[in-house]
């Protein structure tokens, strides 16, 4: 053993330290510099995946139910209709807010052609002579400030005629009355509220020759309400079909057929359900048809005769989205959105304020994050949306504006529109996101049911954790979906509400009724802000196009059952299976590569190829044509019928071969149908391929 040399201390500290000592001390500094970097590198630290969780962690500790419910009630202070100065100024107070906590904040305006009313009367004549002026407002004081009940977009118009009770006014409740020897024609009609948009009612109540249309909700407390809508057919500004409003851009006029054939050509407007059953109740005729389960009565014509006026406007007026953008670190050209549309029919505190006050508490807690070093691996994009309730005007616009962005670099969009309905959680969604959503749910705490998790209660449910599709057109994600085929979801708590588009949807009926602890807003914002953060931070995304293979499946099994073997249905099968064989390769290499945390630059570049197939392959079930009559809607899976009576909720191309080809002869209509079946194969393909990125 050599024979250890120490220095003394005195010899290190003096001026004049020996040439080995100094030596020696050199190499030890050396040595030191050289394995202290290496030792930090080496030593374990908190792990991307581990910094994650920890991050979603602080966004659900950080909920507030005293925040949210600060929100909507200052949202809901005053109607706010969109086109409105009321609007406008919900319009700074979501874009004040967004500034206030940091974030970058940015706005796009549109002109977009609005509908309002100015004069409206109704009053009954009954046999006995005397006549009922019928209020058509919920209060008995004048409130300047509330809309008066109307249907935008309904042409301006009077009638006096006879009483015809529709029931929900499908073409079923017309043969019905037809085979009772009823006829419309010439009669004001009422009808209840079913399933069908209100336009869809009022386009077929012109089709059976009725010159005026009055439609009410059935209710159980709230029988004064009327419920105010469009009845507008399609979505986004009538004058810019398939373009962006912009100022300077194309516009068309208003005679222009084009625009037209959007509108119904009878007037109609909203009742209340008290006003209803006066009227109801003073018919004779034939009695109600048993299948219609609405208990005793009859459906006239008459004898009372109602006199009906309503005068609307349509004015050009400008709208407002406004948006906070959080840069991404790592991909910031890829995007998560989160929309919610802000303006009001009234007060709207559930439709939509329940799904703004939630946004606005996401904005809050990412911002929280950030200020604690969170930065978003991918942009998240926080949207208030102007101008929903004339037709998802403002969300469309945008999207049209910016179609070929959103198509390339969206990963998913998130709606939630009315947040809080009531109990029980629902959800609907494109099903390669079904199972993200599971996972989430397990993970919030159930507003409802202490001690269960949201996906637990959901499980109790008679639905059990089923997820809904997104076939309808009934809020902001339709042109996201079904004109860009953005993957996208619907988040909410409560299917009805008894105060929807009413004056009495209110912070207090809210506080009352549909959540007064605002618990549910808590767990709709933790589903919404968590499901996001995946979207954003998950390295590779949680696509499973499995569950996409699965559903296409059963929707194949419903329309073998329906065409009976009259019509080939070979063709989706074979592009299932391929869809099949492309998704079970793909989790194959995702699985692989989630086990990777490696910054190598192969590694990054292998999940950025992976997350691109993923992303796109939705688009492949777009068609540049679109759907039959209506090309807007491009999406060959998703989307709505022409036929509302169709059994279909899928396949709309198939679904409108079907209705239409009634009047074919059999060759005819069996080619029709074969075609829109290669159609949806030929879209599953697409997204097969997309998924596997190769060319053939």
């Amino acid at each position: 053993m050599a024979e250890a040399v120490f220095c003394k201390p005195s010899t290190i500290f003096t001026s004049k330290p020996s040439p080995f000592c100094t030596f020696l001390l050199i190499l030890v500094l050396c040595i030191l510099g050289f394995y202290t970097p290496l030792y930090r590198s080496t030593t374990p630290s908190p792990s991307k995946s581990q910094n994650a969780l920890r991050f979603r962690q602080i966004f659900l500790s950080s909920a507030n139910n005293n925040t949210l419910a600060s929100y909507l009630r200052a949202l809901t202070q005053h109607p706010h209709l969109a086109g409105t100065k009321a609007s406008l100024d919900t319009t700074h107070y979501v874009l004040s807010h967004f500034k206030d906590l940091g974030l970058e904040t940015r706005t796009a305006q549109y002109r977009a052609l609005l509908s309002y009313p100015t004069h409206s009367s109704l009053s009954a004549h009954f046999i006995n002579g005397t006549v009922l002026r019928l209020p058509l407002t919920e209060f008995t004081q004048a409130t300047p400030d509330v809309v008066p009940p109307y249907h935008a977009y309904s042409p301006s118009g009077s009638a006096y005629a006879k009483v015809v009770f529709v029931n929900h006014g499908t073409d079923e409740d017309y043969r019905a009355l037809g085979a009772l020897g009823v006829n419309a024609s010439g009669c004001v009609v009422i009808a209840r509220k079913g399933d069908f948009p209100r336009g869809i009612v009022v386009q077929k109540a012109e089709a059976h020759g009725a010159v005026a249309m009055l439609l009410y909700a059935e209710g159980d407390k709230f029988k004064k309400g009327f419920e105010r809508g469009t009845v507008m057919r399609g979505v986004g500004d009538p004058l810019s079909p398939g373009w962006a409003g912009v100022d300077g851009g194309e516009s068309l006029d208003m005679e222009e057929t084009e625009v037209l054939r959007r509108f119904p050509k009878i007037p109609s407007m909203p009742l209340s359900a008290e006003a209803a059953g006066a009227i109801l109740g003073s018919l004779g005729g034939a009695p109600f048809p048993p299948d219609w389960r609405i208990g005793a009565g009859h459906v006239g014509p008459g004898p009372t005769i109602l006199n009906f006026s309503y005068q609307g406007e349509e004015r050009v007026v400008r709208i407002h989205n406004v948006f906070a953008v959080l840069r991404g670190l790592e991909e910031p050209d890829r995007y998560v959105l989160l929309g919610n549309h802000r303006d009001a029919w009234t007060y709207g505190a559930v439709d939509p304020n329940s799904g703004t006050a939630a946004l606005l508490d996401i904005a809050r807690r990412y911002a929280r994050m950030m200020g604690l070093g969170w930065q978003p691996r991918r942009t998240i994009i926080l949207c208030s949306w102007d101008a929903e309730e004339f037709g998802m005007i403002g969300s469309t616009e945008w999207v049209e504006e910016n179609l070929q962005n959103l198509g390339s670099k969206a990963v998913a969009y998130l709606n939630v529109d009315c947040a809080v309905q009531g109990p029980d959680f629902f959800v609907r969604a494109t099903p390669q996101l079904d199972n993200l959503l599971r996972e989430v749910t397990k993970k919030v705490k159930d507003p409802d049911l202490g001690g269960a998790t949201v996906y637990e209660r959901w499980g109790a449910t008679n639905m059990g954790t089923t997820i809904q599709r997104l076939s309808a057109v009934d809020s902001d994600f339709a042109p996201f979906l079904q004109h860009a085929g953005v993957p996208s979801v619907d988040i909410y708590y409560g299917r009805d509400f008894p105060v929807y588009h009413t004056a009495f949807d209110s912070y207090d009926w809210m506080t009352k009724y549909g959540d007064p602890k605002f618990q549910r807003h808590v767990a709709v914002a933790g589903i919404w802000g968590i499901v996001a953060l995946h979207l954003a931070d998950d390295s590779v995304l949680p696509f499973n196009y499995l569950s996409y293979a699965h559903q296409l499946q059963e929707y194949t099994d419903v329309l073998r059952n329906l065409l009976d073997g009259s019509v080939s249905i070979h063709p989706l099968v074979a592009s299932i299976e391929e869809l099949t064989f492309a998704a079970k390769a793909a989790q194959a290499e995702a699985k692989i590569l989630r086990e990777q945390e490696s910054s190598d630059d192969s590694v990054v570049l292998q999940k950025r190829a992976l997350n691109d197939r993923l992303m796109l392959a939705e688009r492949g079930f777009l068609d540049s044509e679109g759907l039959e009559g209506r090309q807007w809607f491009k999406h060959l899976i998703y989307g709505p019928p022409s036929d509302y009576e169709s059994k279909l909720v899928f396949f709309p191309g198939v679904a409108d071969a079907i209705s239409g080809s009634a009047r074919m002869n059999r060759k005819e209509r069996q080619a029709a149908i074969q075609h829109e079946i290669w159609r949806a194969a030929r879209a599953i393909q697409r997204a097969a391929r997309a998924i596997k990125g190769e060319l053939t």
